[in-house]
């Protein structure tokens, strides 16, 4: 079975970083995705933007946190998982979101990182991957198996959002 989501698109805010108790770090980012289709009996171009909650955990919320803005490119690959909980009013509510895996900035070398850290040249499109390392697979053509999933240590459940 697979669940694997590869998603490219504009951040819509400035990302929400959190820190939990353990010291844990965590980011959600609300990722806009625009498709374009054209009628070709009308010449006409509609387009439908889907928004995206994108949860990202360790490392990936370190980056996002220091480098990551509202109108940023983003590549993202993870998984879908859908919360249950309860509102205010004790009534069940559902949110889809996307668990990352791997991050790539993308964008123009003109991008600056946060105020206040220490000044870049920027990044490139070619800018390297960011992945949680508990959840890097062995090549293919390795002998040996790929490791099992390792979910995050954090109940993904309790999320402090």
């Amino acid at each position: 079975m697979v669940n694997k989501v590869i998603l490219i698109g504009n951040v819509g805010t400035d990302p929400e970083i959190r820190t939990l108790e353990s010291g844990v770090k965590v980011a959600r980012v609300r990722l806009a995705t625009t498709e374009r289709s054209r009628n070709r009996e009308t010449g006409d171009t509609t387009e439908h933007t889907e928004w995206h909650t994108i949860t990202l955990w360790r490392g990936l919320a370190d980056v996002v946190d220091k480098y990551v803005r509202k109108g940023s490119q983003i590549y993202v690959e993870g998984r879908i998982r859908t919360r249950e909980w309860a509102d205010q009013s004790g009534a069940k509510r559902y949110s889809t979101e996307i668990l990352a895996d791997t991050m790539n900035l993308l964008g123009r070398r003109n991008d600056s990182p946060q105020q206040g850290a220490a000044p870049q040249s920027g990044y490139q499109q070619a800018a390297p991957a960011y992945q949680q390392p508990a959840y890097q697979q062995a090549p293919a053509y390795q002998a040996a198996p790929a490791p099992a999933p390792v979910p995050p240590m954090d109940d993904p459940d309790d999320l402090p959002f």
